[in-house]
């Protein structure tokens, strides 16, 4: 072989090394991405279904303008673990909490997040009088 193949082998070989780099990188950013998305989109399930809970009165099964975090489980029907009081599904687990009239969900994807070390992580907050509700995206 002539010194312009070898030097065209080369280079064709860091071309295609580089594309499959920045392809990766690509993909591993957009899973990231729709993983936080999914987590973010099955809590607002998780708040409408609580909040129809706390408004609806004892004699339906719901928590007559109270958080009861356990019957609150029965409601949502499925995966929920009343040890931990969470549910888990592909996107991720998602942990329960209540203060006052403040639910709390804590959702963690199952893909790293932006800091590398930890999963995707955002928690919901839900207000149960003004159903309310604030997110934030903590990783």
């Amino acid at each position: 072989m002539g010194y312009q193949q070898i030097l065209m082998l080369v280079l064709g070989v860091i071309i295609i090394g580089l594309s499959a780099a920045v392809g990766l990188s690509m993909f591993t950013n957009e899973m990231k991405k729709i993983n936080r998305q999914s987590i973010i989109s099955d809590m607002n399930i998780f708040a409408g279904v609580a909040n129809a809970y706390y408004k609806a009165p004892s004699n339906l099964g719901g928590g007559n303008r109270e958080w009861d975090v356990d019957n609150l489980g029965m409601w949502f029907g499925y995966n929920y673990n009343d040890e931990n009081n969470s549910i888990s599904n592909d996107n991720g687990v998602y942990i329960f909490s209540a203060s006052g009239d403040l639910l709390t969900i804590i959702g963690t994807g199952t893909s790293v997040g932006n800091n590398g070390s930890t999963n995707v992580r955002a928690t919901l907050q839900l207000n149960g009088q003004t159903s309310e509700i604030i997110t934030q995206i903590n990783n």
